[in-house]
């Protein structure tokens, strides 16, 4: 059988046949507006961090922004090829777990994941502080309320989410084409002015700027290089989301990572060529891209439009891990490392479990963090970084196994530079907080693993991918619990004899005298009526329904082995809401104790009164 390949050696998406639910799905325009956003925004702290840790050397440090910039660039650049590659070899989405999984080995590939996982629910923490930090920045008398607007900002990410990706997309497009229309703006305007138009927003403001030095070490750059790669989280979000596009997914996944590889470098590479330009020198609360506003496009209403665009894009961008973490989980999941439950899909396409799953749990680390920013900061960005190496290294195995040289060398260079990065971030914010990470992601593959294993066991005991015996007929017996003579009693012995050879009901019978004057007057009236069933009396010193039916279950199935054994269960369920809290409940306790202790089956009927 021929197989065709293209001469990259990556066989050929096949031209997917339409898919009704495709308007639920991602054009490459609306995959950049849901997917790009955390990418995007990076472009207001990927430069000051690198601006930051340069300017420790004073202005003869800050010399070195570009030349900083431009390396990070050429990494974005082989990243953006790299999961260009990772789209078309992997079309069902997983990005670097989906390749360490193919080309690195089972442990490997669970470490991607669990990266992933961690860092798209930081960025969700981080995106959120982050935004409402910039509002509280302008608006100072809201700081106290900052924790409770975080949690009002995700709830309604959260619920534009459950609505479908697409409808979060078209809601997104709007600022983020307002916010790459004004960096775009700030950088054109700012190449043709010789000098700042204005300084207004550093003014009065105390320098974070140290003494000049005669040389910048290797260890600053390197640190500088690190820091400055928090502008590439995101860069991989299209390539775990790709079944979220329609089809053919895989070409316009394509066409959205390109086009976000172009734009965020656009934006990188002008953005510092101004901070170059203007000789910007960083200052205490205020942004360097608050600066270059003001320096390009003076402290005017265009200022503030970069400014607002800014704290929505931000505040936004935890959408990327909205549209990207459920989609791996799903894929987890179908590998039996999560609960099935995430493989879900709801209409509009929505895996709602994981959506909700990611919100619960950064509504948690938006409260341990008391809506602080710089509390969940040095935990960003490493897990993407390990994401990052791993997706690198499998491409290399990729191209290796294809002859590929050239593109092998490219992502082995990838590989060093992230995995490099990787080591840096971990140890220069290991003591700010960064330790929890390393805690975490082993933490994370156990749990993994836990779970595949107990599906593992119970896929063992189903037979699963085994040939089943073929069905024979047992005798069986169904026993109804019973506590009085009702309709509903008749209608539970009718659905009985239905279904069983044998019905027989029972009533439990404790020792104080009301309760003995109770199940002689039911057996007095179970005499008179004479339904054909028999009435087994079953005696408990204890005030508890469970336990006596579980050992007369137990005692039967010592006695008949072959013998099937159902417990029917009647309930009489109001037809009105507020009128459930009225039920006694017992119907669920008894069907809970014998699910617990008993391998009999467990049917609840439910009679509308």
């Amino acid at each position: 059988m021929a197989v065709l390949t293209t001469e990259n050696g990556v066989a050929p998406a096949a031209e997917e046949p339409p898919d009704p639910g495709d308007r639920h799905k991602l054009t490459a325009l609306t995959g950049l507006a849901a997917l790009s956003l955390d990418a995007m925004a990076s472009v207001a702290y990927g430069p000051e961090a690198i601006v930051l840790v340069l300017a420790a050397a004073g202005g003869y440090g800050l010399g070195f922004t570009l030349p900083v910039t431009l390396a990070i660039a050429g990494l974005l650049a082989v990243l953006v090829a790299s999961y260009r590659q990772v789209i078309a070899a992997f079309p069902d989405g997983g990005g670097s777990y989906a390749v360490a999984k193919t080309h690195l080995g089972r442990r490997t590939s669970l470490v991607a994941a669990g990266s992933l996982v961690l860092d798209y629910v930081l960025n969700v923490a981080v995106a959120v502080t982050a935004g409402v930090a910039a509002l509280t920045s302008a608006f100072p008398g809201l700081h106290d309320d900052r924790l409770a607007m975080c949690l009002v900002v995700l709830v309604l990410i959260t619920g534009v989410n459950l609505r479908g990706i697409v409808d979060s997309a078209r809601a997104f497009i709007a600022p983020t084409a307002v916010f790459i229309g004004a960096i775009m703006i700030l950088i054109v305007v700012g190449l043709f002015r010789d000098a700042p138009v204005s300084t207004a927003a550093s003014a009065g403001h105390a320098s974070a700027l140290a003494d000049d030095a005669t040389t910048v070490g290797a260890l600053l750059l390197l640190k500088a290089f690190a820091s400055g790669c928090s502008a590439l989280t995101g860069v991989e979000a299209i390539a775990n989301a790709v079944p979220s596009f329609r089809a053919p997914a895989a070409k316009r996944a394509m066409r959205a990572e390109v086009a976000l590889g172009a734009l965020l470098g656009v934006m990188l590479i002008g953005l510092s060529v101004l901070i170059s330009r203007f000789g910007l020198r960083p200052v205490e609360c205020v942004t360097v891209l608050a600066q270059l506003a003001d320096a390009s496009l003076g402290h005017n209403w265009a200022f503030y439009v970069v400014q607002f665009a800014t704290m929505v894009l931000l505040a936004l961008s935890a959408n990327t891990s909205f549209g990207g973490l459920p989609v791996l989980l799903k894929l987890l999941a179908r590998d039996d490392y999560l609960p099935h439950v995430f493989g879900l899909k709801a209409d509009r396409q929505v895996h709602r479990h994981g959506v909700v799953w990611l919100a619960v749990v950064s509504a948690t680390l938006l409260v341990f963090s008391g809506g602080d920013t710089n509390t969940l900061v040095p935990l960003f960005a490493i897990g993407v970084f390990i994401g990052f190496t791993i997706a690198q290294t499998g491409m290399v195995l990729h191209w290796r196994a294809t002859r590929q040289w050239g593109r092998a060398v490219l992502n082995g260079l990838g590989a060093v530079l992230t995995g490099v990065s990787a080591i840096v971030v971990t140890a220069t914010k290991f003591h700010d907080g960064a330790w929890l990470i390393v805690i975490a992601l082993p933490a994370l593959v156990l749990a993994f693993e836990a779970v595949h294993r107990a599906y593992g066991r119970i896929g063992e005991r189903l037979g699963v991918g085994r040939v089943p015996e073929p069905p024979h007929r047992a005798r069986s017996l169904v026993l109804v619990p019973v506590s009085s003579l009702t309709r509903l009693t008749s209608e539970a012995l009718t659905a009985a004899v239905s279904l069983g050879d044998e019905v027989r009901a029972v009533t439990v019978c404790h020792s104080d005298a009301e309760d003995r004057e109770a199940t002689e007057a039911l057996e007095r009236d179970w005499a008179l009526w004479n339904p054909g069933v028999p009435l087994v009396r079953l005696p408990s010193e204890r005030r508890t329904l469970g336990r006596p039916i579980t050992a007369y279950v137990h005692g039967l199935r010592k006695a008949e082995p072959d013998t099937r054994i159902t417990v029917l269960i009647p309930e009489a369920e109001p037809e009105r809401l507020w009128q459930r809290p009225l039920q006694n409940r017992r119907g669920a306790l008894v069907a809970r104790a014998v699910r617990r202790d008993t391998d009999a089956v467990v049917c609840r009927l439910r009679f509308t009164v």
